[in-house]
């Protein structure tokens, strides 16, 4: 138990930073989009306690498993673009940001690592590993396609309307069978997969 607290507090700052990017990336394109939304509930910061979601903190460390607070949005107030398409954006923000930063995660460990007999640098990519793999987690967990993770409305952009309509239509029963996923362990046999194949492909254009 001692040694998974340790690794946790380690882990801590990699969690923060991609929840906290995370959250801002969808409120940003949200507020690019023509939605003030985000701006006037003090989401486009970079701070973590307007991201802080206390339960999901503490479940975060209970049971390994956690959530930042949501970022609310109208898309009634999308200019120039429809509102299934503004909301695939806005949702294709979040997982699209961490998979930047495990990007920017592997570029730092491919310049750290020959110096990493160095006390610094060895610190150093001992805090970058975590940001990678937390990072892409997070990314390939978000693009499970079903609601409220951000995967079922990115995919309801891409799907005709009748499609659409459909995805839209899980939502009463999403959350409950996202549950019964992560309980069963299932949901890391649907997401690890991908977190894999993203890690396989930045590494492939990192080194």
């Amino acid at each position: 138990m001692l040694q998974s607290l340790t690794e946790m507090l380690i882990a801590l700052p990699a969690i923060m930073i991609a929840l906290v990017f995370h959250e801002y990336a969808h409120g940003k394109v949200a507020d690019l989009l023509g939605d003030t939304t985000p701006y006037y509930q003090g989401r486009l910061t970079l701070n973590p306690l307007p991201h802080i979601d206390w339960l999901g903190f503490i479940m975060l460390f209970v049971f390994h498993f956690g959530w930042a607070k949501p970022v609310q949005v109208n898309p009634y107030n999308f200019k120039n673009i429809s509102i299934k398409k503004g909301m695939m954006l806005v949702s294709l923000a979040g997982p699209g940001m961490n998979i930047l930063l495990a990007f920017i995660g592997l570029l730092a460990y491919k310049y750290l690592a020959p110096l990493q007999n160095l006390e610094w640098a060895a610190m150093t990519i001992s805090l970058i590993q975590p940001l990678i793999y937390i990072n892409l987690i997070l990314a390939a967990f978000n693009l499970i396609p079903l609601p409220p993770l951000d995967g079922s409305k990115i995919l309801a952009g891409l799907l005709p309307d009748t499609g659409a309509q459909y995805i839209y239509s899980l939502e009463q029963y999403g959350p409950l069978i996202l549950l019964l996923l992560i309980v069963s362990g299932m949901a890391g046999k649907i997401f690890m997969p991908l977190a894999n194949l993203l890690y396989s492909l930045l590494t492939m254009i990192v080194f």
